[in-house]
């Protein structure tokens, strides 16, 4: 059973939600404003967040920076349709995935399994594949810990998972299309830039201890991991 954090300042919507993903088997907590949202995130264990942006007392892109300090724990941010600085800046800050509203309830479960996936993926192959290396990166599956230079990186599972994928393809160009069903759990929609953005946060952090880049985008195709 997922349990789940709903923030959410429209009642009616929040209760509506929280019933439907109760009735999926998730359990889900409900807060109404972004300080107390942020105090339970911070204070207890989710498997997934579902944040809003305009929340009363503190924003969401603000509360999703306040957890990002100290947690790492799946976000998708719930935003206005058609907002575009919304879903851009919300994925660079941090956030998992975003859904525009008004959206299906089934989309929404859908979104949330893939992430549940996603990580039960990483627990499994833990078994199996345990340090993923170059000559400057090292990838460690069963700590979740990245090093550059031997400088320890602060990633988000999103951005974990994306570049496990690339590591394990060391030399292989790896299509969006491929790293969105494999992180995200769906194909990537036409102007979707989620991808985009993860990867440009991934490399930032990597650029701050290894100015050599690693990871190269092939125009038209996808991305690739360089070993030197």
């Amino acid at each position: 059973m997922s349990k789940l954090l709903l923030i959410e300042d429209d009642h009616t919507l929040s209760d509506l939600l929280s019933d439907y993903l109760t009735s999926q088997g998730c359990n889900v907590d409900q807060a109404f404003d972004g300080l107390s949202g942020l105090e339970q995130a911070t204070s207890q264990h989710y498997d997934v967040i579902l944040l809003d942006v305009m929340l009363p007392h503190l924003d969401g892109f603000e509360v999703l920076k306040r957890i990002r300090l100290t947690h790492l724990t799946p976000i998708i941010m719930l935003t206005a349709k058609g907002d575009d600085f919304d879903r851009i800046f919300g994925l660079e800050l941090g956030a998992d995935d975003y859904l525009p509203k008004p959206f299906n309830h089934r989309e929404l479960l859908a979104r949330i399994h893939a992430i549940c996936r996603r990580i039960d993926f990483i627990k499994q192959t833990e078994q199996h594949e345990q340090l993923l290396s170059s000559s400057h990166v090292k990838l460690n599956i069963a700590a979740r810990k990245v090093t550059v230079n031997d400088h320890l990186l602060v990633l988000t599972g999103t951005e974990f998972s994306i570049l496990q994928k690339l590591m394990s393809k060391t030399g292989e160009v790896v299509s969006k299309d491929v790293l969105s069903q494999h992180v995200l759990g769906r194909r990537l929609a036409p102007f979707d830039r989620s991808i985009d953005m993860h990867v440009s946060n991934l490399r930032k952090k990597i650029t701050q201890y290894n100015k050599t880049p690693c990871i190269q985008t092939v125009r038209g195709s996808g991305y690739v991991f360089l070993a030197e």
